[in-house]
């Protein structure tokens, strides 16, 4: 299927997002509840599986939705197409602080593999699939960098990454070692593998887990300063732990305000 070429501009600093225009008949695929906003003559549609081509027939659809449910996303996805004969914009929104990347796949090959909710949009035609690690260690101990995406076509894809982004350039042998959570994407031809820290203490008491993801080039490595596993955790780790309140003011306000709840939800038995 031949890849919509598609105009974008990318707005926004600390939470982006992308607006993509298209043409008359021009269409985009979106995760489910991307969409920021669209334009009237824009019709949406949603489909099982990845509306690409190569989903042929029934069975077809049913791989390609099976394949998202493995990753961790819906069974649908949404296609944005513009309906009338004038152009139309539709925008896509980050859902969380970071940066929006736009791949060309027809540049990196072909393929893209990265994380498993770094997807966010792409032109039509662009083939949503999984990317299963080859080597058995990087299924036991890989955590988030087992199960992938894989981005094939020769169109436009966006992914989002957490933080700030660095893009690295892998020569032939040359080798990076990232926390497993930090990788957003990489080039098909970098090798990825799971290599233990190496000392018992650093791993117990060091913070950054039991294992590395090993990148071994050559080829094109996006990094993100921040996970949304470690934003999530993070937040976890300041909410109230006993279901209650924290309260920024004195302790004796907390406990006023804290009876006085007590005494709406609860009742006065007295």
């Amino acid at each position: 299927m031949a890849m919509d070429v598609i105009d974008y501009e990318i707005k926004g600093a600390e939470m982006q997002f992308v607006e993509v225009e298209l043409d008359p008949g021009e269409a985009a695929i979106g995760e489910a509840g991307s969409m920021m906003f669209m334009d009237a003559g824009i019709g949406m549609d949603t489909v099982f599986g990845d509306a690409s081509a190569q989903q042929g027939g029934f069975f077809g659809k049913l791989l390609g939705a099976g394949k998202r449910l493995v990753t961790g996303e819906s069974l649908f996805t949404t296609v944005y197409t513009n309906n009338v004969g004038s152009k139309q914009r539709v925008a896509f929104a980050a859902p969380y602080p970071g940066k929006i990347l736009p791949m060309d796949l027809r540049t990196l090959g072909g393929t893209l593999i990265c994380q498993k909710d770094a997807f966010l949009c792409a032109a039509r035609g662009v083939s949503l699939g999984i990317a299963f690690q080859r080597k058995l260690s990087v299924g036991f101990f890989g955590g988030e960098g087992f199960i992938m995406q894989k981005l094939d076509g020769d169109g436009l894809a966006f992914v989002h990454a957490g933080g700030t982004v660095l893009k690295r350039e892998l020569q032939p042998g040359q080798t990076l070692l990232v926390d497993t959570g930090c990788v957003v994407a990489y080039t098909q031809n970098v090798d990825f593998e799971i290599q233990y820290v190496g000392k018992v203490k650093t791993a117990l008491f060091g913070g950054e887990g039991l294992f590395f993801a090993k990148l071994t080039g050559p080829g094109t490595v996006w990094l993100q300063s921040l996970p949304f596993s470690r934003l999530a955790s993070r937040v976890f780790a300041a909410a109230p732990q006993r279901g209650g309140s924290r309260e920024e003011g004195s302790v004796l306000g907390g406990f006023g305000a804290g009876g006085l709840l007590g005494a709406v939800l609860g009742g006065d038995e007295e």
